[in-house]
């Protein structure tokens, strides 16, 4: 399957991302930067939107454990790579929320506290979502690609995950910001409360979008220095 442009940030299909997925990995190279990059490709076209970033991760772990044992190479090092791909794609929109609840909390007089808070824990939940669909897709391999992937989840638990690390900077910065720039008693309007949700997406979704396509020059100068070699 041939993957869509990023610049377009066309979306995918469960179905799509999953037979994308499954290719990344029987191609057996790059496995990191392809599965990085369909990752973002496909959070980019969810307009942050939490329920639509489950559902890609969900799809993607489904379509590595299919396309996993097809390239003939080492499991363990395969899914590692992968799992580091979904890592730094979901990172990558962690850091893209950060920046835009930074830039809202400097509008103490448009937002309220309690808003600002609830933004700040839909984004603690990435990471959770983020394990939670590896965990349950695992569930179904067998073998070896199990093990691997419980070791992998286990390790993650433990250490945690650079999407963890992220949010949990985040989270410390953000409360003594909301302290230094908000008072207590700044509070919401009607319309702030209903646009909340939708000027974070939009503010988040444009970040992401920016840091994906940044990625792309990266990438390109890559392929052509080991062409060249």
């Amino acid at each position: 399957m041939q993957e869509k442009s990023m610049g377009t940030a066309e979306q995918m299909d469960s179905d799509e991302i999953r037979a994308a997925a499954s290719a990344s990995m029987a191609a057996g190279q790059d496995i990191r930067e392809r599965v990085r990059d369909l990752t973002l490709q496909a959070l980019q076209a969810r307009k942050f939107d939490l329920a639509g970033m489950r559902e890609v991760m969900r799809a993607m772990t489904e379509g590595i454990n299919a396309g996993v044992g097809k390239n003939g190479r080492d499991v363990r090092h395969a899914l590692s790579e992968a799992f580091a791909g979904m890592d730094q794609a979901l990172t990558k929109a962690a850091q893209a929320g950060s920046l835009a609840m930074k830039e809202l909390a400097a509008r103490g007089r448009e937002f309220s506290q309690t808003e600002l808070k609830q933004g700040l824990e839909n984004m603690r939940t990435m990471e959770s979502d983020f394990l939670d669909a590896v965990r349950q897709v695992s569930r179904s391999a067998a073998g070896v690609v199990k093990t691997e992937w419980d070791d992998l989840i286990a390790h993650a638990q433990r250490a945690g995950t650079d999407t963890g690390r992220v949010i949990a900077g985040t989270t410390r910065e953000f409360s003594a910001r909301m302290a230094a720039s908000m008072s207590e008693g700044a509070v919401a309007g009607m319309e702030a409360a209903r646009t909340f949700g939708e000027r974070f997406a939009a503010l988040a979704s444009g970040i992401l979008a920016g840091m994906s396509e940044a990625l792309r020059p990266e990438k390109d100068v890559t392929e052509k220095r080991d062409r060249k070699a």
